[in-house]
């Protein structure tokens, strides 16, 4: 990379043009061809990258196993200096969306360069906030999620309990087991129980069980169906971030496109 491109790097803009002679001595130039990885998640932070010619994706893998695409960076960006500064492993994928060619600054060398210039310490450390404000802001509003396996997650026991009770509830099942049990208790006390029937006519203690019955899954239902209305809000909320989200992306591209607009044409 020559000092002008060295230059249009945020962290380097600052730099005069001997700290970025110096700085180009430590550069190494590495080609990657499309598609290709350059790093993946975990592995050492021994280097970070500086974009030449080309575009590189920063990908991670959210909790629902989705990739999620952080940044695409160009010419003049650059990538991996968080991971090369604490000395961890690498906290996303960095993926070659097109050839590209790329310098690369080891960890050590990097060090023993800002040694000599305290001034690209202040520069990174901006750098890094805004791009950690990005991704922040990033999956902050990422809000398009199962509305589904949101709402298992919150299920209790009794909750589950309710979900049976209620779907047996109102089913024909039920409905064919009641007339049964019903059909049986008349006849077990008014024919084979002729003598000493344990509940004779007008079978006051099966219409006590059926009251019982009718006031304990009254409330179970209402609990499933109070449920199913809070699922409803959820998912009414989640809509809403969603289109909210979408208003404003596209809002965005509105606005690039009339940036676009206004530029001279070459």
């Amino acid at each position: 990379m020559d000092a002008a491109n060295l230059r249009s790097v945020p962290l380097f803009s600052s730099l005069d043009a001997k700290a970025t002679a110096d700085l180009g001595k430590y550069l190494t130039i590495h080609d990657y061809p499309h598609s290709a990885t350059i790093f993946r998640t975990g592995d050492p932070g021994d280097a970070m990258y500086l974009v030449d010619l080309g575009k590189v994706g920063i990908r991670i893998t959210d909790a629902d196993g989705h990739i999620v695409t952080l940044a695409e960076l160009g010419p003049g960006d650059f990538f991996g200096e968080m991971a090369m500064l604490d000395g961890q492993g690498r906290s996303a994928n960095a993926v070659a969306l097109e050839d590209a060619r790329l310098a690369k600054l080891t960890r050590e060398d990097f060090l023993t360069f800002i040694g000599s210039d305290p001034r690209v310490t202040l520069e990174l450390l901006t750098a890094l906030t805004a791009r950690l404000r990005r991704t922040d802001d990033l999956l902050r509003h990422r809000v398009s999620r199962n509305v589904n396996q949101e709402e298992q997650a919150q299920l209790t026991f009794a909750d589950h309990a309710a979900d049976k009770i209620a779907e047996f509830g109102g089913s024909w099942k039920f409905i064919i087991v009641s007339l049964a049990l019903f059909t049986a208790w008349v006849i077990t006390n008014t024919i084979l129980l002729t003598r000493k029937p344990f509940d004779p006519f007008p079978f006051i203690l099966l219409n006590l069980a059926l009251n019982v019955i009718t006031a304990m899954q009254a409330p179970i239902i209402m609990m499933s169906q109070n449920r199913q209305s809070h699922k409803d809000r959820l998912r009414a909320n989640l809509d809403y971030q969603v289109n909210l989200k979408n208003e404003l992306l596209l809002g965005d591209i509105i606005r690039r496109l009339d940036e676009l607009k206004k530029r001279p044409r070459d």
